[in-house]
């Protein structure tokens, strides 16, 4: 592999990284290319993304990818914690 990134991300809460990883795992096992691998990693709030490409086009596409999927994980999050939020206050 010629090109690597590592990225790290905090989240506000270690549910809300439990949440991205549970997410995450059918991508790391059966990646979508054979040009790129990634290794997903969380500790406390913190999630650790290892990415290992064939060349800088696979790396910038793997790198999307998983931010676009945590991008529509967590903002999935901010919707339902809104839901149950207005939920409680209307009971």
């Amino acid at each position: 592999m010629k090109a690597h990134v590592i990225v790290r991300l905090n989240f506000p809460s270690e549910r809300r990284l439990k949440i991205v990883l549970d997410a995450l795992q059918p991508e790391t096992k059966t990646p979508p290319s054979f040009r790129s691998r990634v290794k997903v990693e969380g500790v406390g709030t913190t999630l650790t993304l290892s990415f290992e490409a064939s060349d800088t086009s696979a790396l910038r596409a793997a790198l999307n990818s998983y931010l676009r999927w945590i991008n529509i994980v967590n903002d999935s999050c901010l919707v339902l914690d809104s839901i149950r939020k207005e939920q409680i206050e209307n009971t």
